[in-house]
């Protein structure tokens, strides 16, 4: 059911670019939901060139929608939406998702057991395959989300940006999606803002959503020969906004041992890729490009790192707690041998 009252107890926030061909079954899964409680549906369009938003405002005339000039990206779509939302709960939902039947209400009866629920999230599935993707992840210490796929494991180090509930307050609390950012790593950054306050970031492996797994901008999935694919714009913005929140995030003892090491390795990954491939653009467009960012933005980043730990609650014992030793793209290469870079 969605009647939209004052009592709203879930706003879904639905951000859409583009997404003519998976809109629909996102937005049809989202009405069937099996709950007994009010929610509204609200759709950011980010300047979509596709006819996606008539499919929208003509099949689903109750949902509300916010129409963007211009493509601002996904942050600051959802904090756009989460700004008007009436819901005392939001459910941040990547277009190209498909929520199982009792998504929602999985979602509302964990809420409603725990006095700070904290970030939640549900288990990943391929929409194609149908397989089990993650419950979660864990990270390494360079912040590469590893696959929880432990149904015993409920404490993540973070849940997918594409399908993340979250209180309004907790929300207001941590300052929404950083603008700044872009596309790429925000929910890292909000679930690992949020652990640094005390609060847990859990994932409920008994429901789950589908997902198009490298619809959104291209790359970051394995093909059927088990080969490794990725985009370099999303590499661009993945290694960027990883190392951001690691300065943003990271306890000092920890930052002092890590940062260091990420950036040595970083130069070092660049320049073996960009030799194996015989393509010097790799070094230069995606890590180069990535030190350099991150160099020119220092002192806003050690600003607002201060300002983060200063409402640091928990300790480096708990803050390592979803992290593990090993980095994981050691795991990828030895799975799938070196990524392939597309260009668009």
């Amino acid at each position: 059911m969605n009647p939209v009252s004052t009592e709203t107890l879930c706003s879904v926030c639905i951000a859409n670019y583009n997404g003519n061909e998976v809109i629909e079954d996102c937005l049809r899964s989202v009405f069937a939901q099996d709950c007994n409680f009010p929610f509204e549906v609200i759709v950011h369009d980010d300047a979509s060139t596709d006819g996606s938003m008539d499919i929208v405002r003509e099949r689903y005339p109750m949902v509300k929608v916010i129409a963007s000039e211009e493509n601002v990206g996904f942050c600051i779509s959802n904090n756009r939406m989460v700004e008007i939302a009436a819901g005392q709960n939001i459910l941040l939902l990547n277009n190209d998702t498909v929520l199982f039947p009792d998504a929602l209400r999985t979602l509302h009866e964990h809420t409603a057991r725990r006095t700070d629920a904290g970030i939640v999230g549900l288990s990943q599935y391929d929409i194609c395959t149908k397989k089990l993707i993650d419950m979660g992840s864990l990270c390494d210490l360079f912040l590469n989300p590893i696959p929880n796929l432990d149904s015993a494991r409920l404490d993540v180090a973070m849940v997918c940006g594409a399908c993340l509930w979250i209180s309004k307050g907790l929300w207001i609390e941590l300052g929404g999606l950083p603008a700044w950012f872009g596309s790429l790593a925000e929910d890292m950054h909000l679930c690992t803002l949020a652990r640094l306050r005390g609060h847990p970031v859990q994932v409920l492996p008994t429901s789950g959503f589908f997902h198009h797994i490298g619809k959104s901008l291209g790359g970051g999935r394995v093909l059927d020969d088990n080969r490794l694919v990725t985009n370099i714009s999303r590499r661009v913005l993945s290694e960027r906004n990883k190392s951001r929140v690691i300065i943003l995030t990271y306890p000092a003892p920890i930052l002092l041992f890590v940062l260091p090491i990420h950036l040595l390795f970083l130069v070092f990954e660049g320049a073996l890729l960009s030799l194996i491939k015989w393509d010097r653009d790799l070094f230069f467009d995606i890590y180069l490009s990535c030190l350099q960012s991150l160099w020119h933005q220092r002192e806003i980043l050690f600003q607002l790192r201060r300002e983060i730990q200063a409402e640091r609650t928990i300790n480096c014992r708990s803050f390592l707690y979803p992290f593990q030793i090993i980095p994981y793209k050691l795991k990828l290469l030895y799975r799938h041998g070196l990524p392939d870079f597309k260009r668009k």
